[in-house]
């Protein structure tokens, strides 16, 4: 297992540097503005080295687990489908509409072989909605420094407790390939993932989870914990800006994330504050996963209700310094 890690923590640590010289030498790079919450240019597609870290584990995991072959070749085919369309778009940037396009192509693959191996209508609706779902909050999440590799690591870490199996060495190579980037992004990053890398981790996730779940509803429930801060923190915003009429799809500063980093002045506090939220999520699923339904039904109804409104509290706050701010410089 160490060894496994070892291998795969190289390849993502050797990719990401390799990435580094190639952004710099194609100018590659993500320029500060008032939708972004870095203040110099930056380089992006740092994460293809994770994602080259993801293949190799895929294709080793295919000829170790032949009765997984099936998903397992979904899986990398998905992933290489999100992975393409991220790097394509890290260099010239594509339309909201191609890129969500290419994700659903992903969730058909990954849907289609689910259905294949019996999983049922049910249980391949969900898969295509996982991988629409996380894919793009990985990507929407993607803002701050270390944030989305952050919580792929952690919540990696905890679906290779909740897995067997092939999955739970590919959850291993997950935690692996995300923490082989993290020396690239944190405290202060010298490479931000692009779209490359935060649909790849995404991705990933969702094939896990599918995974994770096929063993009953309840699993399904358990799931939604290590993935609340995440969930939350997009779903609460896109509804905000789906309600004011806004762009939605467009980039901007206004997930509690994001806006905590600003007023907090740094973002490697708000990365360990998600991921300490996103840790204690998981020993909390792990903890409560043998208990009766019901149950893992209201903790899990009361864990993203506390989430909800530390998200509302989060915003309230940072908007109330804003003003206070604002009101200073006139004076």
């Amino acid at each position: 297992m160490l060894v496994w890690c070892g291998v795969l923590f190289a390849i993502s640590v050797l990719g990401t540097w390799l990435a580094l010289g190639y952004a710099r030498q194609r100018q590659l790079l993500d320029h500060p503005g008032e939708r972004r919450s870095h203040r110099v240019p930056t380089p992006r597609g740092g994460g293809v080295g994770a994602v080259i870290a993801l293949a190799v584990a895929a294709a080793a995991l295919l000829a170790r687990f032949p009765e997984d072959a099936l998903l397992l070749a979904a899986f990398l085919a998905s992933l290489l489908l999100v992975a393409g369309v991220g790097w394509v778009d890290d260099h010239r940037p594509l339309s909201a509409r191609a890129r969500l396009g290419v994700h659903a192509l992903a969730g058909v693959v990954l849907a289609g072989a689910v259905w294949t191996t019996g999983g049922g209508g049910a249980m391949a609706a969900t898969a295509f909605v996982a991988v629409l779902v996380l894919t793009n909050a990985w990507n929407f999440m993607d803002g701050i420094d270390g944030i989305a590799a952050t919580q792929a690591a952690v919540v990696a870490a905890g679906l290779a407790a909740a897995t067997g199996g092939a999955w739970t060495w590919l959850a291993l190579a997950l935690l692996a390939a995300a923490a082989g980037f993290l020396p690239f992004n944190l405290p202060r990053a010298r490479i931000f993932l692009g779209d490359v890398g935060s649909g790849a981790l995404g991705l990933t996730v969702a094939a896990l989870v599918v995974v994770a779940g096929r063993a009953d509803p309840t699993s399904w429930l358990l799931l939604l914990l290590p993935l609340s801060a995440f969930l939350v923190d997009t779903g609460l915003t896109l509804l905000r800006r789906i309600v004011r009429r806004e762009r939605w799809w467009t980039a901007h500063v206004q997930h509690a994330y994001q806006r905590l980093a600003a007023r907090t002045g740094g973002h490697a506090r708000v990365t360990t504050g998600y991921a300490a939220w996103t840790a204690v999520s998981v020993v909390l699923m792990l903890l409560i996963r043998q208990t009766s339904p019901g149950f893992v039904f209201s903790v899990v109804m009361a864990w993203y209700i506390v989430a909800a409104a530390l998200w509302v509290c989060a915003q309230y706050w940072t908007r109330s310094v804003a003003s206070k701010d604002r009101e200073q410089g006139w004076q």
